[in-house]
């Protein structure tokens, strides 16, 4: 009973993810670092992520009925829709795509075929695990990485017919009884200042293992991309492997040889096994321009027909099939599929309706306002003004902005917005870019140790006409 009992539990410890750690308010809190707003988009999200890592928990009989609860994130451009994609993917222990609905076109037209996502996640999934087991084995390679060096600066001592003797003896030197002693007193001494990285600059040769196979293009509807197979998976074993020597310094072939040696050491079958079963059971795919393929029904251009056919070749997978890899089969029932599209000229009730069921939770994005973008200037870790003043450090000046600096550029971001197009949070790049545009041409020739503070009427001097300029807002900002 206690060993069952700790192997639940370690199959719990196991099924951790970051998601696994974190509650959904602390979800959103590390969202709040980078996004401003937009509340009720992190809290779906939040309870959608915490719901993979409760659906491992549940008894076996009941996890295969818990579907997940696709996401539809509606709102106009630079909100942070894609903002949170990009956080998910960083926060996610979890393989985590993110595609463009307008890159896919439907089966039959020349373009990428939808189930290409989710050969291209399992791609992704199996170099997450290949990772993590190459860093369970990193110590063990690194000393075959030491030894591997070690014969080739010093040829190795071998047995021969009972006799110890140098692997190559030097024309000219004599063999002397103790050869072995002092070979092994050697080796010591250098491997200690290999691995004090003493030697890292020294040339050494290196017989590495070179393609054989040349670079093939196939032409037609379906390329070899889209099949998930390669010419050398498929026919690199029948062909003779070359090798090639190259001249490295031993950092260098440190590296080199660390990949090798990882690769060596850890099981493949495993690594597959593993990252197909993270796809099928903690795969997230985020859809972004869903509205892209989002057609009218009053409408009835071909361009239509083939939009109408990307979601009815989406639809499948998003409902749950079978797709083939070049790893094998991987079954899309229980992948997370986050949507996302501005839906400025069709709308959600256009998509199919099928299609519609499979989304069952949207969510709307606000528009983002003046105090939005002050937030956004100020707040997050990666705030844009924090970045151009860590840029400008670089050359030994401090960039300072004021308040009331950074609150008319919040105001002019809004006004022109309003104005011309609304494209969010993205406008305040180009007013930035604009404002500080001498400043960064200037900085390195005639500013050194220099401390710029941008002020109000700075702001207002610079901007304003431009600003006021219909035409010039329209094509500077």
């Amino acid at each position: 009973m206690a060993k069952a009992d700790s192997g639940r539990e370690e199959k719990v410890k196991q099924s951790k993810g970051i998601f696994g750690q974190l509650t959904p308010s602390q979800i959103v809190e590390e969202l709040d670092k980078y996004i401003i707003g937009q509340e009720s988009a992190k809290k779906s999200v939040a309870i959608a992520l915490r719901n993979r890592w409760r659906r491992q928990q549940v008894a076996e009989n009941m996890k295969d009925e818990i579907m997940p609860n696709n996401i539809i994130m509606i709102g106009p451009t630079g909100v942070g829709k894609t903002e949170i994609a990009r956080r998910i993917s960083k926060l996610a222990n979890a393989p985590f795509i993110k595609v463009e609905a307008s890159k896919f076109t439907e089966v039959g037209y020349v373009g990428r075929d939808v189930e290409s996502m989710i050969r291209e996640l399992t791609d992704l999934s199996v170099n997450i695990v290949k990772t993590e087991k190459q860093e369970e084995v990193k110590l063990k390679a690194e000393e075959n990485v030491v030894e591997r060096i070690l014969d080739i600066v010093l040829p190795q001592m071998k047995k021969r017919n009972g006799e110890v003797k140098p692997a190559e003896a030097e024309p000219g030197v004599e063999s002397v009884p103790d050869a072995d002693e002092a070979n092994k007193k050697s080796r010591e001494k250098i491997r200690e200042q290999l691995k004090e990285g003493k030697l890292d600059g020294r040339i050494i040769e290196l017989d590495l293992s070179g393609d054989s196979m040349p670079m093939l293009q196939v032409l037609g509807p379906i390329g070899l991309e889209e099949m998930g197979l390669n010419l050398q998976d498929l026919f690199g074993n029948l062909m003779p492997k070359k090798s090639r020597k190259r001249k490295l310094t031993i950092a260098e072939a440190k590296k080199v040889l660390m990949l090798e040696e990882s690769q060596k050491l850890i099981d493949m079958d495993t690594v597959i096994r593993e990252a197909v079963d993270k796809v099928q059971n903690s795969g997230i795919v985020f859809i972004d321009e869903i509205d892209k393929i989002a057609g009218s029904q009053k409408q009835s251009s071909t361009a239509d027909v083939s939009r109408e056919g990307v979601q009815r070749d989406l639809l499948p997978i998003v409902e749950g099939s079978t797709v083939i890899t070049k790893y094998g089969p991987v079954k899309t029932d229980h992948i997370l599929f986050i949507a996302s599209g501005a839906f400025h000229i069709s709308k959600p009730s256009d998509l199919i309706p099928e299609l519609q069921g499979r989304f069952p939770i949207r969510v709307e994005l606000n528009s983002l306002n003046e105090d939005d973008f002050y937030k956004i200037l100020t707040q997050p870790q990666n705030a844009l003004i924090k970045q151009y003043t860590a840029l400008l450090e670089t050359e030994n000046v401090r960039l300072k902005f004021s308040d009331s600096s950074i609150k008319e550029i919040a105001k002019v971001a809004a006004e022109v917005n309003e104005q011309v197009e609304n494209i969010g949070a993205r406008r305040l790049h180009t007013i930035l870019t604009n404002l500080l545009e001498d400043i960064l041409f200037d900085v390195p020739d005639r500013m050194k140790k220099a401390s710029i503070e941008i002020n109000r009427e700075l702001v207002s001097e610079k901007l304003s006409k431009i600003v006021k300029n219909r035409d010039l807002s329209r094509y500077i900002l």
